[in-house]
């Protein structure tokens, strides 16, 4: 069996996810929030819901002119 390290407060969120306590978006912030000191990463984001993460981006939703 490989030998997983995760991120200080991964079983927390998964915790919440599962229990349903918290939905995707929370899980999505606690990738980005706080921004120095993210809860999670985007690997574990996916771990923990099953979804690819997917970095949003403001520049690529602005119409191209």
């Amino acid at each position: 069996m490989a030998n997983t390290t995760h991120s200080k407060h991964f079983a927390k969120v998964k915790k919440y996810y599962n229990a349903g306590v918290w939905n995707e978006a929370r899980v999505y912030n606690a990738v980005t929030h706080p921004t120095s000191n993210p809860w999670i990463t985007p690997e574990e984001y996916e771990e923990i819901t099953g979804q690819p993460y997917v970095v949003e981006n403001e520049e690529e939703e602005a119409p191209e002119a």
